[in-house]
């Protein structure tokens, strides 16, 4: 039973924390889904590098990472930060919502043109594997995430697009 600290029972996705989680109002009006994007990945990723990695504006009831995959079209390393729901096994779901724009994000092309990425959470470097989740299970997870980050709910109303939905997996390192 969970807590309210996010744990769970075991083989459970994790609950998340009690916490604010942000006014779906704000996020899902037309100016906040127009600026947002042109202010908010910039700021993540200069307080990123300030902290050499180690802190993005995230808080326990909404986690960031940083996911760094290759360009699909250019081959060049791309970071993203994006918010993220823990689940089991250091295991993480991304939701490719892009704040509810036409079209969806650049990084879920790269995932599924190269699904071997590797993130950053909270100052420690992982190399994952996305799995594009669909069907049954793509449901299943969405309940999980919109658990996380509700705003998606209210997001899907102002889109057409299906948001892509990805899981991410650990991978032993071969060092």
């Amino acid at each position: 039973m969970d807590s309210g600290t996010g744990e769970s029972d075991p083989g459970q996705p994790p609950a998340p924390p009690k916490g604010f989680r942000g006014s779906g109002r704000l996020l899902v009006s037309r100016p906040f889904r127009v600026i947002g994007p042109h202010v908010f990945p910039p700021l993540h990723r200069a307080i990123n590098r300030l902290t050499g990695g180690r802190t993005l504006l995230d808080t326990p009831a909404q986690p960031m990472l940083m996911l760094i995959t290759t360009g699909a079209r250019t081959g060049r390393l791309r970071e993203t930060p994006l918010g993220a729901v823990p689940l089991e096994g250091g295991r993480f779901l991304l939701v490719g919502s892009n704040f509810a724009r036409e079209h969806h994000p650049a990084w879920t092309a790269n995932l599924i043109a190269n699904p071997d990425a590797e993130i950053v959470f909270r100052g420690k470097r992982i190399r994952v594997r996305a799995h594009l989740l669909e069907g049954p299970e793509r449901e299943r997870r969405w309940q999980t995430a919109v658990t996380w980050f509700p705003v998606w709910t209210r997001y899907v109303t102002v889109t057409d697009r299906e948001f892509r939905l990805f899981e991410l997996e650990p991978v032993a390192n071969d060092d």
